[in-house]
């Protein structure tokens, strides 16, 4: 072959291999035989831990290990083989990097669509969504999170729309839907003082029947009555689990996820049908984007426990499939070697605050005695000097405004000067195409196979309470 052939050959190959459909496409072992299926189940708990790279579940288990002496268990339940394993691929129909709309649209539809969009095609075309199809035959349904109950990927369970970014509009799809159990953060887009069209979104559901709680005891009153509970319990997405441990006000008034899928759990049992909930650690995506080791650490943890408490249930109930798993990765965190490497991974033993917490805090008129006590206060050691003026020039000059600007701060030069203090550090500041863990556990748990396309766990669900379309 002629050298010039040779790389127009080879260029076409490149191309082809760029562009090939079989990258985006739908599962092609999406077609479960019910054949396979030993016991139906009766519920399903569908858990995601929003943009979690397997450091993320790493750290965290060595975190538990460190500190109380135990896996985490995500990780206990591969240790003792309750849980059958799979490595995800997570693509959507636009990119080899989904987002989480279209990563769990997935899940929601059974089909990639483009990032962006929730369960709608590149050509317009609308994918039913999976609690819409579980509430036709009967079951009750729901979704609890730590972000928005409007963001990503709750709503790629519960709507068709264009664009993940219509959350005032997917506020009042949920209210034409009427599930039963809506719980996470959202406020803005629900009240009638904060929307820009002024519509009161609560009297809507008020109106329907719902209970609406906005604090902890709002929501565990919900659980004397029969009532459908709407809960919303800040106005953007739900504190840190790091800021909400060191915060006794925070405490009293906002639920963690495990108490919100403890009273999801309660609220939709009793149903002869049966109840499928989603289950979304959301907070581990933002603390990723924005490299906040202790934020990303801690709410991993909380995700956890909420796992337990679904795992407790589904083992003594015996009707339940869980599974559980993530919609993509995120930033590629890690802890790195070094001389101090176990000494300096401690400091997150004794961390109050996430790295957001510190961001919250500086402000034009910052001195740097002032952060360095900031930072000591809230996570325990003392930066130098010349880290300390790395934060503030680059704070140096914003205004009021500016400076309450998640994009302004400087989140990945101040996880640069963290790593060398804790050698946790960080790949990137946005999704991974990874292959992703999931796992699953109980009635139909025997249909995972060991490597999936996220489209394949729409058909596992479906397959496993015994829907065969």
């Amino acid at each position: 072959m002629k050298r010039r052939d040779f790389f127009r050959n080879s260029s076409l190959t490149a191309a082809g291999l760029a562009l090939s459909p079989m990258l985006f496409s739908a599962d092609d072992n999406t077609s479960l035989l019910l054949a396979d299926l030993k016991d139906e189940a009766k519920n399903i708990i569908f858990l995601v831990s929003d943009g979690m790279s397997i450091g993320t579940l790493t750290m965290a288990d060595l975190h538990l290990q460190t500190t109380v002496g135990k896996h985490s268990t995500w990780i206990e339940n591969y240790k003792n083989g309750r849980f059958k394993r799979a490595s995800m691929d997570t693509a959507s129909a636009s990119s080899l990097v989904t987002d989480s709309a279209a990563g769990g649209s997935a899940w929601g539809g059974g089909v990639r669509v483009p990032n962006g969009a929730l369960n709608v095609g590149a050509n317009g075309e609308f994918h039913k969504p999976i609690l819409q199809k579980f509430k036709a035959v009967g079951k009750k349904v729901g979704c609890v999170t730590t972000v928005p109950i409007t963001h990503a990927t709750p709503a790629s369970f519960c709507v068709n729309n264009k664009s993940r970014n219509n959350q005032p509009e997917i506020a009042e799809q949920y209210l034409e839907l009427k599930f039963d159990v809506m719980m996470g953060g959202g406020d803005q887009y629900f009240s009638a003082e904060k929307r820009d069209d002024k519509k009161d979104v609560y009297a809507g559901f008020k109106t329907a029947g719902y209970d609406i709680a906005k604090t902890k005891s709002g929501m565990n009153n919900s659980l004397n009555t029969n009532k459908p509970l709407l809960g919303v319990f800040s106005d953007d997405s739900m504190p840190y689990t790091i800021d909400h441990k060191s915060d006794k006000k925070l405490q009293n008034e906002v639920p963690t996820l495990a108490e919100m899928t403890g009273v999801a759990i309660n609220k939709m049992k009793g149903s002869s049908d049966g109840f499928v909930l989603q289950v979304e650690g959301g907070k581990v995506d933002w603390a990723a984007h924005a490299n906040d080791a202790p934020g990303l650490i801690y709410d991993q943890i909380a995700f956890d426990e909420a796992l337990k408490v679904a795992l407790d249930f589904a083992i003594e109930d015996g009707n339940t499939l869980i599974i559980v798993t993530t919609d993509h990765g995120n930033a590629n965190p890690g802890l790195f070697k070094g001389s101090k490497a176990d000494e300096n991974f401690a400091r997150y033993q004794t961390m109050k605050k996430s790295n957001t917490w510190v961001m919250q805090n500086l402000h034009a008129n910052l001195k740097p005695s002032q952060l360095t006590e900031l930072i000591e206060f809230g996570q325990g050691f003392a930066i130098s000097d010349d880290e300390v003026k790395i934060i503030l020039n680059h704070v140096e000059g914003l205004s009021e405004e500016e400076l309450q600007d998640y994009n302004k701060m400087p989140y990945e030069k101040f996880a640069q000067i963290h790593k060398n203090y804790t050698n946790v550090g960080f790949g990137d500041m946005n999704h991974s195409a990874d292959f992703v863990e999931c796992a699953a556990f109980g009635p139909g748990s025997e249909l995972l196979t060991p490597f999936i396309k996220n489209t394949f766990l729409h058909n596992m669900m479906l397959r496993s309470v015994g829907i065969t379309k």
